[in-house]
């Protein structure tokens, strides 16, 4: 059953070109992890200042062990340290991990 994990990620405006950057600079680093599925990072389209990061997962436990993964804490330092550990400032405010399973998917063939 696939799970989709989302980070709201609260960016003020003049901040969002960086956040896309230092994204992308980390594409690619979860590719690798058992049960990932995909990953969107979703820029609002209207005055909101939220970003979606989405991942998707084959389960629970490839979640977790992604998080508690050597990649997961590299990519995550700067988040958790102030002043951003990797000599970054946090571009983020706040940010909120949702949880969802999916219950109906349609993809267009």
């Amino acid at each position: 059953m696939t799970i989709i994990k989302i980070n709201a990620i609260t960016v003020p405006g003049e901040a969002g070109d960086e956040i896309a950057r230092r994204f992308a600079e980390r594409a690619g680093a979860v590719d690798g992890m058992e049960g990932f599925e995909g990953f969107e990072l979703l820029r609002p389209t209207d005055d909101r200042n939220t970003w979606l990061v989405l991942t998707r997962w084959a389960d629970e436990e490839s979640f977790q062990r992604w998080v508690d993964s050597p990649q997961f804490a590299h990519g995550h330092r700067g988040a958790r340290q102030a002043g951003g550990g990797d000599g970054r400032p946090p571009v983020s405010i706040s940010a909120e991990l949702w949880s969802y399973s999916v219950e109906v998917s349609r993809l267009p063939s």
